[in-house]
């Protein structure tokens, strides 16, 4: 039987947020028929990073299958136990993706209705935004190449480190220079010297100019990374 119902348009919209102390990285916010929905019932809430669409498409937040999934669709800057999250129910029912099941668990009660939406736009939309590069800032795109190149490197691997994060450094706003670092790239590692022992937290506060490519300066980033023993070159932050 054919679906009767309402089918909605999915638009996915990359924004750096106004608060990024807890993830520099653009959110990536859903638009239901060009509308912001999580404003009027997650107002205080942040979509997912960009950083959660770079692997596999199975893998992506808004992914869906015939089996129903939970997924939270925007959460605070400080903590879910905190001040909640917007919580969804997405499965994929023939030629409909189907959200609902919504749970609101800040101290906002309302929830978005039920929404369906076209299978083939749906999925072409999630696979424009995880290809989408166009938001970028120069900050952004130095840390995104300079993530793709250690990621796949294994350089960490070979001395016993684990990569925990690349992170674009935006300059903070109404700050003057004297009190805040340049823009730049944080790299952050883990270092566990024997099973059972407290991990050592180091990390490389790395720096942009506007005067280069930022091809060239990711390229010249990550080799001054791969120079030597990274636990050698890198700020021990905490051990």
């Amino acid at each position: 039987m054919t679906d009767q119902l309402a089918i909605s348009i999915l638009t996915l919209q990359h924004r750096i947020p106004d608060d990024w102390a807890a993830d520099p990285w653009a959110e990536v916010r859903p638009l239901i028929d060009g509308v912001d929905l999580l404003k009027g019932v997650h107002p205080e809430g942040v979509a997912l990073s960009c950083r959660h669409w770079r692997g596999p498409a199975e893998s992506w937040p808004l992914a869906v299958t015939e089996e129903p999934r939970r997924v939270i669709v925007t959460e605070p800057t400080c903590t879910v136990g905190c001040c909640g999250a917007l919580y969804v129910t997405m499965r994929r029912e023939d030629d409909r993706v189907i959200w609902n099941a919504w749970e609101n668990t800040s101290n906002i009660t309302a929830v978005p209705a039920d929404i369906r939406f076209d299978a083939a736009q749906y999925e072409a939309e999630l696979a424009r935004a995880a290809a989408d590069c166009s938001w970028e800032e120069p900050v952004d795109t130095v840390a995104r190449l300079l993530e793709q190149t250690l990621t796949g490197s294994g350089w960490f691997e070979q001395w016993g480190c684990v990569l925990t994060g690349v992170w674009p450094r935006r300059k903070e706003p109404d700050v003057t220079e004297e009190f805040t670092s340049p823009e730049g790239v944080d790299v952050e590692f883990l270092y566990v010297q024997a099973p059972g022992e407290r991990a050592c937290s180091y990390a490389y506060e790395l720096f942009i100019t506007h005067d280069q490519s930022v091809e060239e300066q990711a390229r010249q980033l990550a080799a001054r990374i791969l120079a030597d023993d990274p636990r050698k070159t890198a700020e021990l932050r905490e051990r």
